[in-house]
């Protein structure tokens, strides 16, 4: 089986996906830019997406969708950029960056991430206001710190970061090694984080449904197997692999 490329952003945009390139000329070689809450579902249909199209290669990119919506538009070379929210991906398009329109492929929602055995016995959002309780988020414009400050706004709830980290995974680590009490992430992060961490719902009437985003990207030179993976995210097997991470319908 051939092995699937995840890489983690570099400051040398071009370099982001060396290595990706295949010696054999008939083989395409796809590069994807994807929020990194997207990292293991994304891994997983990457794989079963190369054993049903055999003359494709896929290499990813993984950082939060603000990230990687700022390096497409200084010229990170990707041909397809997959957003977990509506305004990174906005971006996008009024830069006219994007080859035909945006599709949604899932949603998710969010949950509290506490460390492993909840040792606070944290149950409401209330609580992250608790004097000396160490909360770690992600800033506004990565979609996850956008979103919980929604989610605190519409709980009424106020909170001082104790530090702002650079995506999602970040909060997961810092929650997980025990350097923050609580952070608020996607409800498919806690579930592939097994038992490093543990999770506290949020209340319906104060969650949201996140959705996420898929397009090709004006410049790639490699726009049919650009599309054929975008078709392949809303396939029912695609959609069969989202439900198994805990992903909902779009």
């Amino acid at each position: 089986m051939r092995r699937l490329a995840s890489l983690v952003m570099v400051p040398i945009f071009g370099l982001v996906f060396a290595g990706c390139a295949s010696s054999d000329d008939t083989t395409t070689s796809l590069r994807i830019a994807a929020t990194s809450s997207l990292t293991e579902v994304f891994n997983d249909i990457g794989e079963q997406f190369m054993q049903a199209n055999p003359d494709i290669t896929i290499a990813f990119n993984f950082a939060s969708s603000s990230d990687l919506a700022l390096q497409i538009s200084q010229g990170l070379p990707a041909d397809v950029f997959a957003s977990a929210d509506v305004k990174n991906m906005a971006k996008i398009t009024a830069a006219g960056l994007l080859h035909g329109q945006p599709v949604a492929f899932a949603t998710n929602s969010l949950e509290i991430v506490v460390e492993k055995g909840n040792p606070l016995h944290i149950d409401s959002l209330a609580q992250l206001a608790t004097r000396g309780l160490l909360f770690v988020t992600c800033p506004i414009e990565v979609p996850i710190g956008g979103y919980t400050a929604e989610v605190l706004r519409n709980a009424g709830v106020t909170v001082t970061p104790a530090s702002l980290e650079e995506n999602v995974k970040g909060i997961l680590t810092k929650v997980a090694l025990g350097e923050a009490d609580a952070g608020i992430v996607y409800r498919t992060d806690i579930l592939a984080a097994g038992s490093s961490v543990a999770g506290v719902p949020i209340a319906d009437n104060v969650n949201l449904t996140t959705k996420y985003l898929v397009g090709a990207l004006r410049d790639s030179q490699n726009q049919d197997a650009s599309q054929r993976f975008i078709s392949f995210l809303s396939s029912e097997q695609g959609q069969k692999i989202f439900s198994q991470f805990g992903f909902g319908p779009a």
